[in-house]
């Protein structure tokens, strides 16, 4: 692994501007059909969800019972299902990172993912097109899109190799911002946090704010995370002298508080607006750590590797933890996503799926995506009514409700 080289964080990186072409729609032909039987009826339907299938092939068969004289029971995985799969049109191996919508156009959003993805929707997400960036296809790069992030119609998009993109009608037209040569590490997070105003954090602990649409940025943070474990290894921090200068995943919270675990899973680390350094916290599992995040009700979630979850005791910063039994089939799980402070869902390996109705005390196996041959990497809830999972190889799950 390289060394990080430590970068002064206490001078402004000054980002210049420059106009992108507006981005357009590339036709593509759908490369992942899918054969399916359907009902003479549902012939003249433009399109058909997993519950209009299953209720119109149930008034089928209640029909034909008085000539068969037997009518099969609805299998009970498939009625109470709450998701169903999104073909998209992308090549196979795609990874799905990241999904918004527009506040105040709830059907319009953007879909993001590796192998230069970005598709988009109008339909709330049934439907997807492909986007293309013309000046990134010039650069022959195959950039990888990790995050993005909409306040009113201003939205925000970050990537690798770095890329930072800024549009102001809604993602009808996007500007991309240079980025600064001595910015450290690769960008994996960008939040709208305002008019004109965003924050960025890079996989190296660098936090970045502007507030006049990215014509420069201002550190919020005065060191790295290795200079700060530099400083603060002989304190007891475990794993520490291992640390590769990278976060293994990073989460901020609806009030600007951030969890990153350690690229080894050894540790985690936290920061709160105003904090001049990260800081760091043993881990108190055994096992190293897979990801953290922030629950509906300002407590931590920490899932370990090769399974298990864990609820922090009380609300906001701890290192304290209890952990909550899964049913996770053996397979780890890699995120929690919260519909409410009741309920919330967890994804990960081969398909697993797990919801909670209790704010996390007891868990049930949802068997939406059993026969689906892919890992569950994120759960993004928009609002109460509209929730994705993302997952390898251009998996979509879409929220039924």
């Amino acid at each position: 692994m390289a060394t990080l080289q430590f970068t002064d964080y206490s001078n402004p990186i000054i980002l210049q501007r420059s106009s992108l072409n507006a981005l357009f729609i590339r036709n593509r032909h759908h490369r992942n059909s899918q054969a399916r039987f359907v009902t003479r009826a549902s012939l003249h339907q433009p399109s058909m969800n997993r519950r209009q299938f299953i209720a119109e092939t149930a008034a089928v068969s209640l029909s034909l019972a008085p000539l068969s004289g037997f009518v099969e029971p609805a299998k009970s995985e498939e009625a109470l299902s709450e998701w169903e799969r999104v073909y998209l049109p992308i090549d196979p191996g795609v990874v799905l990172l990241d999904i918004a919508f527009v506040p105040d156009q709830l059907n319009h959003g953007f879909l993001l993912g590796t192998r230069q993805t970005i598709l988009e929707t109008k339909d709330g997400g049934n439907t997807w097109v492909p986007r293309s960036i013309p000046s990134a296809e010039d650069e022959d790069f195959n950039y990888r899109f990790n995050s993005i992030s909409f306040r009113a119609k201003e939205g925000w998009i970050v990537g690798k190799p770095a890329i930072l993109l800024y549009t102001s009608d809604a993602g009808e037209s996007w500007e991309r911002i240079p980025l600064s040569a001595q910015l450290p590490g690769d960008i994996v997070y960008i939040k709208a946090t305002g008019e004109n105003s965003a924050e960025m954090v890079t996989d190296q602990g660098a936090i970045y704010v502007t507030s006049n649409r990215g014509y420069n940025w201002r550190a919020a943070v005065q060191e790295t995370v290795s200079a700060t474990l530099n400083r603060t290894v002989s304190s007891g921090i475990s794993g520490a002298s291992y640390y590769t200068g990278t976060f293994n995943t990073v989460n901020r919270s609806p009030d600007g508080n951030y969890v990153a675990v350690s690229s080894r899973g050894n540790f985690y680390l936290t920061w709160e607006p105003g904090q001049p350094y990260w800081q760091p916290h043993n881990r108190a599992v055994a096992r190293r750590i897979q990801n953290m995040g922030w629950r509906a009700d300002g407590g931590l979630w920490l899932l370990v590797r090769g399974g298990g979850l864990f609820l922090s005791k009380g609300t906001g910063i701890t290192e304290e933890f209890d952990e909550v039994p899964v049913q996770s089939r053996g397979f780890g799980i890699l995120d929690v996503g919260y519909r409410s402070k009741d309920e919330a869902w967890a994804a990960g390996g081969s398909g697993v799926l797990l919801r909670t109705t209790n704010g996390g005390k007891t868990w049930i196996r949802d068997k939406a995506a059993d026969n689906i041959a892919a890992n569950l990497y994120s759960v993004k809830f928009i609002n109460d009514n509209k929730g994705f999972v993302l997952g390898n190889d251009g998996v979509l799950l879409r929220y039924l409700g």
